[in-house]
């Protein structure tokens, strides 16, 4: 059966996975002396097999995590572990408020691919809050492309891979359980990161120090895509895609306030810009939605009408 279509409720659940982003991104930075990327990645995906296992138990619903689409799956996640394994990197190279603004390029992507991969419908309302969530993005991030770091490189390229991702994920969400996608996600990537964390001979086992973060980045990574594939059922992803531009401002200030990363006026004007986009998109699709409801129910006879009609 096909989820129903709510706008209002699937921006809700993209502020938790807003949320849950950032958190990782900050615990990220706490350890990354300590761990590299892919070893976090490792550590965090093993923790996230943990956590979906006991949701799935406590639930009833281990028996919805099957291997029926495992090759869709598998395919997904070597897009995302792409992607994740570029961003971690970059999150330890580069600016915060950087990464993710490039990162935000990923929904213009969803955009222009969506028509292509999932037949989604684009409107002009979904177009014009992109653009403006963009422009916001430019102001805040200011980035530099006349001298382009490495760490730029692996912010833009990982927005890339997340399209790709957000897309994969939408098309199995036709058919297929929440906890299936999780559990799938963490157990690959589990395989992926340990692989490749092992490479260079040395990993670093978690510490006293370093155990609270990296379980806080397995928390934060399950509730993270626990919301965003909930959101992805309940609205098209070119719609979903630009309501994550709200992290944006919310990590800059996070970066002003713990990394003397600086705040300025342009923060606060494409902050503004963000979330006039995200509201611009809400209502638009709001109001789409209560048509397609009203058309769904059809004309409705006055009382007096059906009172006649009985008789």
């Amino acid at each position: 059966m096909t989820a129903p279509y709510r706008p209002l409720t699937a921006a809700l659940w993209m502020t938790g996975s807003i949320a849950a982003f950032t958190a990782m991104a900050i615990a990220t930075r706490a350890i990354k002396a300590q761990h590299d990327t892919f070893e976090i990645l490792a550590w965090r995906s093993l923790i996230g097999v943990v956590l979906v296992l006991a949701l799935a138990a406590g639930s009833g619903r281990l028996g919805r995590i099957t291997a029926r689409r495992l090759p869709s799956h598998t395919l997904r996640n070597i897009v995302h572990f792409t992607g994740q394994s570029l961003w971690f990197w970059a999150l330890t190279q580069i600016p915060l408020a950087q990464v993710f603004a490039l990162e935000f390029t990923s929904p213009l992507w969803v955009i222009l691919l969506a028509p292509l991969f999932l037949g989604e419908t684009q409107t002009r309302a979904r177009l014009l809050a992109a653009a403006i969530g963009f422009s916001g993005i430019l102001l805040v991030a200011n980035p530099d492309f006349g001298h382009v770091e490495p760490g730029v490189l692996a912010a833009a390229a990982s927005a890339v891979f997340f399209a790709l991702s957000m897309m994969l994920t939408k098309w199995l969400t036709r058919g297929e359980d929440i906890l299936a996608i999780l559990f799938w996600m963490c157990l690959i990537q589990t395989g992926f990161g340990f692989a490749l964390a092992g490479a260079d001979g040395m990993p670093a086992l978690p510490t006293q120090s370093t155990l609270p973060w990296l379980a806080l980045i397995g928390l934060a990574g399950v509730t993270a895509h626990l919301c965003l594939t909930r959101a992805l059922q309940l609205a098209p992803a070119s719609f979903v895609g630009p309501i994550d531009f709200a992290r944006l401002p919310l990590i800059a200030l996070i970066g002003a306030a713990f990394y003397d990363e600086p705040l300025t006026l342009a923060l606060v004007a494409g902050a503004a810009l963000i979330l006039a986009a995200n509201w611009l998109s809400i209502r638009s699709e709001s109001r789409r939605a209560a048509r397609a409801g009203a058309l769904a129910a059809g004309p409705q006879a006055p009382p007096h009408e059906a009172v006649t009609r009985r008789h």
